[in-house]
């Protein structure tokens, strides 16, 4: 049976992540209420008594904003802790599974990024997961890095649930329409992760199946388009929305500022992981219907 630890198991990637990784082998979940994720020492160590074939770094420093004037912390969660997680797995022996983001690449112009175009990140936020990226391909041998684009969940905080509830309290809306990009639920992010360790694990060749690869749903939407999808599917629920349809706007990223900079062009290239790992990734809509139908359920 296979030891995999599993950082952070109680984010939106974690959870779902947790469950996913199960029928692979014994998950030893590590979470902040166990040890302090920026006690490096302590935490290298508390993994490697535990020897494990697998590490999984669900953790991350994710607050955007807050990085700009936090950089310290930033680098901390997501450029040193993965270094010293790569290191430790290559000492092991182990399998090293990390989360990066489509704030790596600069942003702009309109085609789908590929793994291996030029990376200028345009925030703190961004560098500091770039400088994670970097320091894991440097140090570690076996390896996978999914980089992935507007996460959410049924569960936690995300922008689902918070034009949910904007739309429930406010008649009038102005949502953010020239970024685009592809929502990504977490629950596929952990699937499509099991599927890729299995073959990993299984390849005789696994430094050819290490890598950088995109993970994110088919198609792509503004930030105006996937919240109209949202509140679509809230009428369809008959949920009762404050909002009217005459008074929800889109409006340009210049008409909402904010500390960070957001990248404009968020669209991923999805091939690479889809041909390596024998998938076919769904469309994001359909994955916005099946989160949301599991919010209903489910409620937070």
């Amino acid at each position: 049976m296979k030891n995999i630890v599993l950082l952070a198991p109680t984010g939106q990637v974690g959870f779902e992540l947790n469950r996913a990784l199960s029928p692979l082998g014994k998950v030893i979940a590590i979470g902040r209420g166990q040890v302090d994720f920026t006690n490096l020492s302590e935490l290298m160590a508390m993994i490697e008594n535990v020897n494990p074939d697998i590490i999984v770094n669900a953790s991350a420093y994710t607050a955007v904003d807050k990085a700009e004037s936090e950089p310290e912390q930033a680098f901390l969660l997501n450029a040193e802790l993965p270094k010293q997680l790569a290191k430790l797995a290559n000492t092991l022996g182990a399998l090293l599974v990390h989360y990066s983001s489509d704030y790596v690449y600069k942003g702009d112009g309109e085609n789908f990024w590929q793994e291996n175009n030029p990376v200028a990140p345009l925030s703190v936020y961004g560098q500091s997961k770039l400088a994670g990226d970097n320091a894991i391909m440097e140090n570690c041998q076996n390896y996978l890095i999914f980089r992935t684009s507007w996460v959410y969940a049924a569960r936690g905080h995300n922008f689902m649930k918070t034009m949910i509830k904007l739309a429930q309290s406010k008649e009038n809306l102005n949502v953010v329409n020239d970024q685009i990009g592809s929502p990504t639920p977490a629950r596929l992010i952990a699937d499509v992760s099991a599927i890729a360790i299995v073959k990993m694990l299984t390849s005789d060749d696994k430094a050819k199946l290490s890598g950088v690869y995109h993970l994110a749903p088919q198609g792509t939407t503004s930030w105006y388009g996937y919240a109209g999808e949202i509140f679509k599917l809230a009428r369809q629920a008959n949920m009762e929305l404050a909002l009217k349809d005459e008074n929800f706007h889109g409006i340009p990223t210049e008409s909402y500022p904010t500390p960070a900079k957001r990248p404009k062009n968020s669209r991923l290239n999805v091939k690479k992981i889809e041909q390596t790992f024998d998938l076919t990734l769904p469309t994001w809509q359909s994955q916005l219907e099946l989160t949301f139908a599991e919010w209903l359920e489910y409620q937070d």
